[in-house]
């Protein structure tokens, strides 16, 4: 990809660019995929009108860095998702997440780093003019648009709190009065894709009317699965939308659009897992390398609480120990033994498929009213949804347990009644009829009973999945007054008020093993503990945000004038959350697992008095940010200006974590100072367009996700910014239309900040010793206070031999207990690891200064890192051309090539994080017919089947540090033929 970087420099400094081909051309009545111009002259570039600013203006007279796509550009460009968007935007990344916000949207290195509930997107999402809060909208399609703008840069005066990278906003196609229209696409592509879209608008009188659009999308999935010999990741998703308007003077204009959209098919959240795996187990995954491999299971929690060691650990366990599934030392392998992991990104073996079913309700009204001199504008709506999502959680698939010999010793034991009622019960629920060849598991859901209350799933191996759910609804009405006076001054003023609120925001982990632990554990006395997977459990979030703003606009002379505004924002954020894995005794049966009685045991919540079934946590955040712009417009057809903006993001509350782990309750609001200079200019008679823009960012209190126990929670880091973005259109005929892109962008962590990084828990130290907890499946480190390996190897060493010969009775700890073993060399590390306890370490340190046991590991200083997601280069190319063939006829070939540079998936920025640059190639040839009524048209997309990746997510190290990889969209083609008029 080298070639690429310094291509990508070169475009920088000799040429300017613009993402989109007909950003800067308002959308005409035709389905061709160049626009016709607004201006008389078809030589010349038209302008589009956009709202970047709360008012109609023209693309080209706005002092901000903002794109615009009209809906023939979205079409010509085939920009059908956010996916397809990021490819043409300057100094802007979008991929995939791995939770049910299902998308990360990065704007000059500002992204959504924040993971959580009551964590703010920095992209301020907006529906004509709404902000909309946990939208599926990423997963949707484009259709029926009139325009999408994209504002780079802090947009939080006018757009809101959330608006510190930016603001997208959909503008969608409006009833028109002046007639009937109708429009309707088919398309059919490989991987057997059907899309329909279409439309109707129709007036009823010369006040009214409506417009009817919507889209169906059926496909294949892109992934092979060869467990089943079948595709996965298909879609099957509609959307439908009815538009309102009523109009009964030029003056009186209420808008009232409502939408209902569904999907329910096998999207994969994941498409691949990769793993360089680590032979010893400490780790499961080394952090050296990515890889087509898989985890070390005896990394993993389920396997660390079903391993002989953990059993043998307490005097009322170690009789269960023959019954356990097998050692962390075991000569035949891990759990994953024989598993062979695809070297294909879109290939993968798994035996728990995956599911996807979401949908949102929306009712959004604009109504506007000018008397003249004011104009008055209300913007409002109600948004309702829900996502479900299932996928398998190792990519993989276990090997048997049917030869277990542990299992069979339990099937054979507890079968016979030699244990007990209680145990013949488990037994009985997880091996029905006693056969270690059919495994019944708990499915994720909310009663927390699972398996033991018939919730369950049978199946030759073990299902290993996860599911993440989510539902929302906002409220959100926002009013603006705005001047149109004939003197040097006027002016804007608006106030909002949002109210947002999710329920039920669970993340769940399954598996047979899980729930085998549960049932061990549970004491044969007809109890298990519950609950018998993990949860983490996001019961209520609420949050009430109003705010206050306002702009004033001073005109020194026709030429120069300085806009100047401020903001309040104020946010509430109610939060309850708790954490849930074999926690307290459930009945065999019960119906709830937090109403049983025993389940007491439980405390959400240390800091409070009593055990708490919840944690209940609430903050508040105030804040007054603004902006001032300076714009010159030195000719009609040339502005420059310059602008100083505060941006704003609210803090929030870490979720609750499992028993024995602790970290902040909440995290700090953050804050950016962004400075912008940028020129906006017309050349050549019309013919070129050429912006410019420079920025630099001063970063506060950058808000940043890490994992601790399971869950993800949020520090803060100081950052700056620099880049600089160049756009451009030139047409230099009427035949011939020709966009360019590029920019350049720089990031780094501003002020010391000591984080340890959970791939490597050493630091990079050799004499820190890695711990693998064998009762909660986390790493801790010992490092010597000399820097001398041989003398934390030999603490460690010490300690394991300790507790094999029973010197930790005080703790309740048996004779030759773990059986565990010495520190051994980690590959792809230069030191050493170990299973152990770390609470026995910690507690043994106190008598041996020459050593620190470090809890998550050793701290190391990320100042200077990069960002993630934030590549250095990105450039972006199309051209068209229209052909006239005679009889109003037109062919319209189009190619367009975008690159995205190299960049970091972590602020650790280790060459494991690192992502490489990647090109994607698009192209389609369409024909038109006389008056564009009606067209074909062939494409392809990533025509060189690019499977770059987009995003990396590491997940925890009781899960074995496995990375989750999210890609482009393979190669698509097709044909399409569509009509209008």
């Amino acid at each position: 990809m080298r070639k690429f970087e310094l291509l990508a420099a070169s475009a920088i400094a000799l040429i300017a660019a613009t993402p989109a081909m007909a950003q800067d051309t308002p959308a005409p009545a035709t389905a061709a995929p160049a626009p016709a111009p607004q201006a008389d002259d078809q030589d010349q570039i038209g302008d589009i009108v956009i709202t970047a600013q709360r008012q109609s203006e023209t693309l080209q007279t706005v002092p901000i860095a903002v794109s615009a796509f009209s809906s023939e550009a979205l079409k010509a460009q085939q920009i059908n998702t956010t996916s397809d968007l990021q490819l043409t935007l300057p100094n802007i990344t979008f991929t995939k997440s791995n939770f049910t916000s299902s998308s990360s949207f990065n704007i000059r290195g500002i992204g959504d780093l924040c993971v959580g509930v009551t964590c703010d997107a920095a992209t301020a999402i907006h529906v004509n003019d709404v902000p909309v809060l946990g939208s599926p909208i990423f997963q949707n399609e484009y259709f029926d648009m009139e325009r999408v703008e994209v504002l780079r840069g802090p947009q939080g005066t006018l757009f809101g709190r959330n608006a510190t990278g930016g603001v997208i906003n959909f503008i969608t196609a409006k009833p028109d009065l002046s007639g009937i229209h109708a429009s309707g696409d088919v398309e059919y592509g490989n991987y057997n894709s059907v899309r329909v879209k279409g439309m109707f608008n129709l007036p009823l009188g010369d006040v009214f009317g409506v417009r009817v659009a919507g889209y169906y999308l059926n496909r294949d999935g892109f992934t092979k699965n060869l467990s089943t010999n079948s595709n996965i990741d298909g879609r099957n998703q509609y959307d439908v939308r009815v538009s309102l308007r009523f109009q009964p003077t030029a003056n009186t204009t209420l808008d009232i659009v409502g939408h209902y959209f569904k999907e329910d098919d096998d999207r994969s959240r994941v498409q691949k897992q990769l793993c360089h795996r680590d032979p010893t187990g400490v780790l499961g995954c080394l952090p050296d390398r990515l890889a087509f491999e898989q985890v070390n299971g005896d990394a993993t929690l389920a396997s660390v609480l079903t391993s002989s060691q953990f059993l043998r650990l307490r005097a009322s366990t170690a009789a269960l120990a023959p019954f356990a599934l097998g050692s962390v030392y075991a000569s035949d392998g891990d759990s994953y033994t024989g598993y062979t992991n695809p070297a294909d990104m879109r290939t993968v073996n798994i035996d728990s498929l995956p599911r996807f079913k979401t949908n949102e309700k929306q009712v959004l009204v604009n109504f506007s009213q000018d008397f003249g001199k004011v104009l008055f504008k209300l913007d409002g709506g109600y948004t309702e949804g829900s996502t479900d999502s299932t996928v398998d959680y190792n990519i993989g698939i276990e090997r048997s347990y049917a030869t277990n010999p542990g299992l069979n010793a339990f099937n054979a034991v507890a079968g016979a009644g030699l244990l007990g009622p209680g145990y013949l019960a488990v037994r009985n629920i997880l091996l029905p009829n006693g056969n270690t060849s059919t495994l019944c598991q708990s499915l994720a859901e909310p009663t927390g009973t699972g398996v033991y209350s018939g919730h369950k799933i049978c199946a030759p191996t073990s299902l290993d999945f996860d599911r993440s759910t989510a539902s929302g609804k906002q409220w959100f009405g926002e009013g603006i007054i705005s001047s149109k006076l004939d003197g040097p001054f006027n002016f804007l003023l608006g106030a909002g008020y949002l109210d947002y609120k999710v329920t039920d925001n669970s993340y769940y982990v399954n598996s047979f093993a899980l729930d085998y632990a549960a049932g061990l554990l549970g004491g044969g006395t007809g109890n298990v503990l519950g609950t018998p997977f993990y949860r983490n459990d996001s019961e209520f979030y609420h949050l009430k945000s109003y705010g206050f703003f306002g702009e004033g606009y001073f005109n020194f002379s026709n030429n120069l004038k300085l806009t100047a505004g401020l903001r309040y924002n104020h946010d509430e954020k109610d939060y309850q959350s708790r954490t849930n894995l074999l926690n307290c005794g459930v009945p065999i049966g019960a119906a709830n697992a937090y109403s049983s009685p025993l389940f007491s045991c439980y405390d959400a919540d240390p800091v409070r008095a009593g055990n708490q079934p919840l944690a209940i946590n609430n903050v508040s955040f105030g804040r007054l940010t603004g902006r001032a712009v300076l714009d010159w417009q030195i000719t009609s057809r040339n502005l420059l200006y310059f602008s100083y903006s505060r941006g704003y993001k609210s803090g929030g509350i870490n979720p609750s974590l499992a028993a024995g782990f602790s970290v902040p309750l909440t995290f700090g609001p953050e804050t950016v100072n962004a400075f912008e200079i940028g020129s906006k200019n017309t050349f050549l008679g019309g013919t070129l367009r050429l912006n410019l823009t420079a920025f630099y960012y001063q970063y506060k209190q950058l808000q940043l996700s890490r994992i601790v126990a399971r869950t993800s929670v949020n520090d803060n880091v100081d950052a700056d910014i620099y880049g600089a973005e160049a756009e451009a259109i030139i047409k230099p005929s009427d035949s011939v239309l020709i966009n360019l892109s590029a920019s350049y962008l720089h990031t780094k962590v501003s002020t010391d900040k000591f984080l340890a990084n959970p791939q490597d828990p050493s630091g990079g130290r050799s004499d820190a010793v890695i711990i693998k907890d064998v009762t909660n499946g986390s790493n801790c480190a010992v490092v010597s206070n000399s820097g001398n390996a041989a003398i934390s190897n030999g603490f460690v060493n010490g300690v394991n031999t300790a507790i094999n010969s029973g010197q930790f009775a005080a703790l309740g700890i048996p004779a030759q207990a773990g059986n565990f073993q010495g520190t051994t060399p980690i590959p792809g590390t230069n030191t050493t690891g170990a299973f152990s306890v770390c609470d026995i370490l910690l507690a043994a340190s106190a008598a041996s200064p020459a050593v620190t046991v470090l809890p998550s590991g050793v701290a190391v200083n990320i100042k200077g890192n990069e960002l993630p997601q934030s590549p250095h280069y990105k450039f972006s190319a199309g051209i068209q051309w229209t052909g006239h063939l005679g009889g109003d006829w037109t062919i319209v070939p189009r190619a367009d090539l975008a690159y995205t540079g190299g960049y970091y998936g972590s602020i650790f920025n280790n060459n494991v994080n690192r992502i490489q640059g990647y090109e994607v190639i698009n192209a389609q040839v369409q024909l038109n017919g006389p008056s564009d009524k009606f067209y074909v048209r062939a494409f392809i997309q990533n025509l060189a089947n690019n499977n770059a990746i987009t995003g990396l997510y590491v997940t925890d190290q009781s899960s074995g540090l496995f990375t989750n990889a999210f890609t482009l969209e393979p190669r698509r083609y097709g044909l399409a033929a569509g009509f209008k008029f």
